[in-house]
């Protein structure tokens, strides 16, 4: 279908409704009603606060129970009396009596009252039972009230914002729904959900009502634009993605309701709703998180279907959800040419009943036969690519090679000492944080602070330190990528980092974990007086953790001590051959040190599990941008010579051996060519 666009717009060509989705923070400048400025006051790098020894369920139930404190079990958490609310016969939002309106999380004891909507950790729980809070009791709320600049901000553009359906002219109605693919959704749904349309930023609005639909919380802004032969959409978020945590739809669920429908996107719970008549509700960050706060509103139904969209991350990220969620109650529905996205199905006219009918459940005792595992393999070899993993932006030599980066999977990263592998692996992970992939760093070698500047100059391709002017716009963007970092420095104990590393996956449903180094943890092990037993107890701890939480494990090793004139190999890997047997991936940063000029980088893939490629391809340092992926300027070629009187001119240089330009890495290979493998080629 074609449209051409008259009025005040520009003649454009209506592209296929399927098209990318990303997330961003903050208005852009041609949006905001006012010139742009912070929106919040920034605090110090993200870091992972966890407490050392985390609380589990029986701990829970152990002290309700010595505290005479009655208490139901859910399916995600414990639901108990509320401290900070008197224990009155009144019915919350969901029906609950206001007596047993506190739910508490079983994984890590957050906890969240719904009367009175207090929530914090669960210290803080103890304080206000053993009447040590800060006026807890009295129903002082803990959650971080909102900025006085994003509420205004918020009321301004909601005020400005108007229904679909009130546009004064028709052509730009029918423009907005075609392009949002609105063109099946009805008036009374789109007014049933509270959608509107902001005409300055062509955008539609969604609104972040509090439990109850009693105030304005926040608004997410959803735009459109071609690009190509599709159609990209832009999220923004008021407040920033971080602490935007909206169930969209809540305020209209009812307690009744047993059965929900969850999406990824808002359209697409529209369009389930109004197909369907079933309650819906679309995740705040799509298939990327499903924050633990938003457990107890899901408590009450007995039946979850997770429709989060057609490709293989979306159906990857229902299994990890399900597992939070608790599998017995959750069903999936699985990508197909016949179940697209619930939007895209009700423009192509299929019965979005009958594709819920085929959800499967998430949850069985064990596998039997190749019969529960034939749709499985049917999705891998419908999306090869897909199944092969993210790929990298700004590695495209490593897609050739691995690719892509795959959950589930452990990579043994290794190169000399002074190589740059930390400044390397860094980047490395920045290229796949930038696409989505929630990345929790460990970096014991090195301090956080110094670690997040390195990877800020990656990010900014270039040195602040010399255009200061432009810090917080950088580092307002850096700010919003899924990026955590641990606070361990130094020695740690294996058992504190994984359980760290379990705390991260279920908050922050972490993809990508970055531990640099593996040999800062083999001090503390009761079997230090082995190094090598007290490694590979280490390295199986790793595998299993990546294993059971479909994570991606990044591990640093250091290597043994070889000759400087010896490339490294895999069992140069310092320890026994388990990191290297366990390992899904083996890279190898080679450093190659040349007597008459600067030395040779390149990585080399020694191991790939998926496929069995191997390789190396070549790297060049950048120093003022911190980067591998990005070549600094060749210099010119050429040398400053004297002729016969005495004036200085130029002259190509020669290609003797002992004549070596820099930044030259033909001539590099060409004068040094027994000591230089071939890139194209794999290693022996």
């Amino acid at each position: 279908m074609w449209v051409l666009l008259r009025g005040g717009y520009p003649l454009r060509i209506l592209l296929p409704l399927r098209g990318e989705w990303m997330g961003r923070r903050g208005l852009p400048r041609s949006l905001a009603p006012g010139p742009p400025r912070r929106r919040y006051r920034k605090e110090a790098l993200p870091a992972l606060e966890v407490p050392v020894l985390p609380v589990t369920a029986t701990e829970i139930r152990q002290y309700l129970r010595a505290r005479g404190i009655p208490f139901q079990d859910g399916h995600s958490c414990l639901r108990a009396p509320s401290p900070f609310v008197k224990a009155l016969p009144l019915k919350d939002q969901n029906g609950a009596t206001a007596s047993f309106s506190l739910f508490i999380d079983k994984t890590t004891g957050r906890f969240l009252c719904m009367t009175s909507l207090a929530e914090g950790s669960w210290e803080d729980f103890q304080a206000s039972v053993e009447g040590r809070g800060d006026g807890a009791r009295e129903g002082v709320l803990l959650s971080e009230a909102p900025e006085v600049e994003d509420s205004e901000e918020v009321r301004r553009i909601w005020d400005r914002a108007v229904p679909l359906w009130e546009l004064p002219e028709p052509e730009e109605a029918q423009l907005a729904r075609v392009m949002f693919g609105l063109t099946r959704v009805t008036d009374d749904t789109l007014r049933r959900f509270n959608v509107r349309y902001l005409r300055p930023a062509r955008s539609l609005v969604f609104p972040w009502l509090s439990p109850g639909g009693l105030g304005l919380r926040g608004l997410k802004l959803l735009g459109a634009e071609g690009q190509g032969d599709g159609v990209h959409y832009k999220e923004t978020t008021i407040p920033r993605p971080g602490v935007y945590c909206n169930l969209f739809g809540l305020p209209l669920i009812s307690r009744r309701d047993v059965e929900v429908v969850l999406t990824s996107r808002e359209l697409d719970s529209l369009a389930l709703n109004q197909s369907t008549g079933l309650p819906t509700l679309a995740l705040p960050r799509g298939t990327a998180c499903l924050p633990p706060a938003l457990l107890p509103y899901l408590e009450q139904f007995r039946r979850i279907v997770l429709w989060l969209g057609d490709d293989l991350r979306s159906w990857e990220a229902a299994k990890l959800f399900a597992r939070k969620l608790n599998p017995k109650r959750c069903s999936l529905v699985r990508p197909g040419d016949r179940q697209p996205r619930p939007l895209e199905a009700l423009n192509r006219g299929l019965s979005l009943s009958r594709i819920l009918r085929t959800a499967l459940p998430a949850w069985h005792k064990s596998i039997v036969s190749f019969r529960q595992l034939r749709e499985e393999v049917l999705g891998e070899l419908s999306n090869v690519e897909q199944a092969a993993g993210i790929r990298w932006n700004r590695f495209p030599d490593l897609n050739r090679l691995l690719k892509g980066h795959r959950k589930g999977e452990l990579t043994v990263f290794t190169g000399p000492t002074g190589s740059g592998k930390t400044t390397f692996i860094s980047e490395y992970a920045l290229d796949l944080c930038t696409q989505g992939v929630n990345t929790l760093w460990g970096s014991f070698e090195i301090s956080n602070v110094r670690l997040a500047r390195v990877m800020l100059t990656q990010f900014a391709v270039g040195r602040l330190e010399e255009q200061l002017d432009k810090y917080d716009e950088w580092a307002d963007r850096f700010e919003d990528l899924p990026l955590y970092f641990m606070t361990f420095h130094g020695q740690q104990s294996i058992r504190t980092v994984i359980d760290t590393m379990q705390h991260a996956v279920y908050v922050y449903d972490i993809c990508h974990v970055v531990i640099d180094n593996l040999q800062f943890m083999m001090g503390h092990e009761p079997l230090s007086t082995d190094r090598i037993a007290a490694q590979d107890y280490i390295v199986g701890a790793f595998r299993k953790f990546a294993t059971d939480n479909s994570c991606h494990v990044t591990l640093v090793i250091h290597p043994r001590k070889e000759d400087d004139d010896k490339e490294l190999q895999t069992a140069s890997i310092f320890g026994s051959a388990k990191a290297s047997q366990e390992a899904d991936n083996v890279l190898i940063l080679q450093d190659r040190k040349l007597v008459t000029g600067p030395g040779k980088r390149y990585l080399q893939v020694s191991k790939n599990r998926f496929d069995g490629d191997v390789g190396v391809f070549p790297l060049e340092f950048n120093k003022s941008s911190l980067t591998f992926s990005i070549p600094p300027k060749s210099k010119a070629r050429l040398k400053k010579v004297k002729d016969d009187n005495g004036l200085a001119t130029k002259k190509p240089s020669s290609g003797k051996k002992g004549a070596v330009p820099q930044n030259s890495e033909t001539c590099l290979d060409q004068a040094h060519q027994p000591c230089q493998p071939d890139p194209s080629k794999p290693s022996r």
